[in-house]
């Protein structure tokens, strides 16, 4: 069973930059898609990004394109979404993804992270 644990929020301030990370107990890490969402207070959960198995496979909203980089480190099992020029409308629980088969939908979930970006 995937499980997905999350950490690197904090409380920072426009401008700022944050890493988040994310730690899957899965064995074959490399083979599984990826992926960042959010939801902020009173929104549905959104599509941040996403990294493929290969190298150079990502995807991004248009909201963070520019300023968020997915990458992962596939010896270590960890996923991060660097987060720069940080904005107050990033201000949200931050969930790295999967799926139990490793491709998609996505339909695993870590228990979040909170990211507050105060102006």
């Amino acid at each position: 069973q995937v499980q997905l644990v999350e950490s690197g929020g904090g409380l920072v301030q426009a401008g700022d930059s944050l890493r988040l990370s994310c730690a899957a107990s899965v064995r074959t890490f490399r083979t599984y898609i990826m992926g960042w969402f959010r939801q902020a207070p009173g929104k549905e959960r959104e599509f941040v990004a996403q990294i493929g198995v290969s190298v150079g496979t990502t995807y991004y909203a248009d909201s963070v394109k520019g300023r968020f980089t997915i990458s992962r480190d596939n010896a270590k099992n960890t996923l991060y979404l660097q987060m720069n020029s940080l904005k107050p409308e990033d201000t949200a629980v931050y969930y790295c993804a999967t799926s139990v088969t490793g491709g998609l939908p996505f339909n695993v979930w870590g228990q979040g992270t909170q990211v507050t970006v105060s102006s």
